[in-house]
């Protein structure tokens, strides 16, 4: 069942703040009598706490018998205080930049009220992925493990671009009005979805037909799957998330820079990045898992492109991630 928790006034690593604040989640399992059999699953783009149902039950990924499982949304992502549900200073256009570090150290503060003393093992997938990272080098002593999916350490400059791409195909809407719209933009919504349905899948995802596999008859129907999903989330926060994702770096705010966030990191990882992802590549993870400790590159094998790896989409894939997990919870 989803849930509040009241962070009051949130100052952001910014400098601004978020007035009347709640952090939307949802746990599964009991906490132990030591408080240290929790495992986090941050949101992605686009996605809620219950996006990650499909890992949660008997004999999937994470058993509720054994584990404490929370599940935190996003600030901006409609759950969490966001610009379509915020104090009225902050609503709409209003809402200030909130960055990675702000919601991991709100997901602090949640935990630590629910009396969690140690995490087994952050997983993500996506902007998940970004918490996860940012959770090792913020809280070390508190993280015994992580599994990024599809995601990275940082937003890398191509990756900015290509969320430039879809920005301003929302932007471009009329109907937007620099964000103070009356009603919603719908053309531009839709034009943010066709845009990005590009980007999620990978060149052999289309040219093999594999989006068969997902429900898709043809290409148009992929086209309109993406177009119509878009044009039922809020323009707002869809431009809060995605300026939380372009400016996600461990090392923004570590005095070591990234190099240094990296290195401090003493949590196991095992990184798995999609093998065919356009905008989190194989290559940025190799790269960051040579600065790591005890850090294992093991990419997720998949025609699928980003959508690799997303909670749901195909059992080969989860597969694969469910090796990753049951070798870093030891079992």
């Amino acid at each position: 069942m989803l849930a509040d928790f009241d962070l009051g006034r949130f100052g952001l690593v910014s400098g601004a703040d978020l007035p009347s604040a709640r952090l939307a989640y949802e746990t599964h399992g009991r906490l132990n009598d030591d408080g240290d059999n929790c495992i986090l699953l941050p949101s992605y783009y686009t996605g809620t706490s219950a996006s990650y149902e499909p890992w949660i039950r008997p004999g999937r990924l994470f058993d509720p018998a054994d584990w404490f499982i929370v599940a935190v949304n996003l600030l901006g992502n409609g759950a969490s205080t966001s610009p379509s549900r915020a104090h009225p200073d902050i609503a709409g256009a209003n809402f200030p930049d909130v960055d990675i570090a702000d919601n991991v150290i709100a997901q602090h503060s949640l935990l630590m009220h629910l009396g969690v003393k140690r995490i087994r093992l952050v997983a993500g997938w996506s902007m998940g992925a970004l918490q996860a990272y940012e959770w090792a080098v913020r809280y070390p002593g508190l993280v015994e493990a992580i599994l990024p999916i599809a995601g990275a350490a940082r937003c890398s400059p191509h990756n900015v671009v290509f969320l430039e791409g879809v920005k301003s195909a929302l932007l471009a809407d009329p109907a937007f009005r620099a964000g103070r719209y009356v009603t919603p933009p719908v053309q531009g919504l839709r034009a943010f979805g066709t845009v990005y349905a590009g980007w999620a899948y990978s060149q052999e995802f289309f040219c093999e037909g594999t989006y068969r596999e997902l429900g898709y008859p043809s290409l148009a129907a992929v086209i309109e799957g993406w177009a119509a999903d878009h044009e039922r989330e809020d323009a707002n926060d869809l431009l809060a998330m995605l300026g939380t994702w372009q400016r996600a770096d461990v090392g923004k705010h570590h005095p070591g820079g990234f190099e240094g966030a990296m290195g401090s990191i003493t949590a196991r990882a095992i990184v798995m990045p999609g093998s065919t992802d356009l905008y989190f590549p194989q290559a940025d993870s190799e790269r960051e898992v040579e600065l790591l400790q005890q850090g294992e590159l093991r990419p997720l094998v998949s025609d699928l492109g980003h959508v690799a790896g997303r909670p749901g989409v195909r059992a080969a894939e989860t597969a694969q991630i469910r090796a990753a997990v049951q070798e870093l919870l030891g079992s």
